[in-house]
């Protein structure tokens, strides 16, 4: 399968919400890299998702909020947290584009545990702060559990201009419908709908990360690409869906 030949995206709604999030004061930090490096690092039966010729690496820091199952109102306290993930970008034979995460970053261990055990998602707890001081964004995490440690993160943003129209490689970064992970035996895609990104362009003013290298990525220390923040959308997912592949 050609990647490069999927130049449309198919939004599929969610039929059935399966939990309820919104997210909000997002920081979207990415790095150029090569699609051969990542393709061992994705889920079997989907390969890395290119523009350009290229994929790319995420750095995503953000509060989520009211977090809950099927469609209901957020769980109190512990549907509210701060998040840091590392991702990737994927393609499967059906042309459904997503990520991929490595490494998912959370301050409340009971959500932690619950997406290790359900899908198999790499969360990890962790202690985070994100504060704002006028335009002005900073997101700290030190992980807690569980390995590799150390694993830090710490990065500060100014809020600039909004985009009134995202270009190509902007909404390659953003327009993700969907993610893929290795559970119970199978790859799985779970959809996901959320209305469109209010996106803002963005500067980098300070970053120390770990993260990166503790998810399987070291040696990516120049400046990133794209620096964008977005103040957040309301999002639901799907049940998960298993790819046409055979079991393990």
């Amino acid at each position: 399968m050609s990647v490069e030949k999927i130049t449309t995206e198919t939004v599929r709604p969610v039929a059935r919400t399966v939990l309820g999030q919104r997210w909000t004061d997002l920081a979207f930090l990415h790095w150029a890299v090569d699609p051969a490096r990542v393709a061992p690092l994705l889920p079997s039966g989907t390969v890395p998702d290119t523009i350009d010729g290229v994929t790319y690496a995420g750095l995503i820091g953000f509060r989520m909020e009211r977090f809950g199952f099927l469609g209901g109102f957020g769980v109190p306290y512990l549907g509210t947290f701060c998040e840091t993930n590392v991702r990737l970008y994927s393609v499967d034979g059906e042309g459904r584009r997503a990520v991929v995460f490595r490494s998912l970053e959370a301050e409340r261990l009971l959500p932690v545990l619950v997406a290790r055990v359900s899908l198999r998602l790499p969360y990890m707890w962790a202690r985070m702060r994100l504060t704002r001081e006028g335009d002005e964004l900073s997101y700290v995490s030190r992980r807690r559990w569980p390995g590799p440690r150390p694993a830090t993160n710490r990065m500060r943003i100014r809020i600039g201009d909004p985009l009134a129209e995202p270009t190509a490689l902007e909404h390659f970064l953003t327009a993700r419908w969907g993610l893929h992970t290795r559970a119970w035996g199978r790859t799985r895609h779970l959809a996901n709908e959320h209305p469109r990104w209010p996106l803002r362009r963005a500067t980098l003013l300070d970053l120390d990360d770990t993260l990166l290298a503790a998810a399987g990525l070291p040696g990516i220390d120049a400046a990133p690409a794209s620096v964008l923040y977005s103040p957040g959308v309301p999002v639901i997912f799907g049940p998960p869906k298993s790819l046409p592949e055979q079991a393990d």
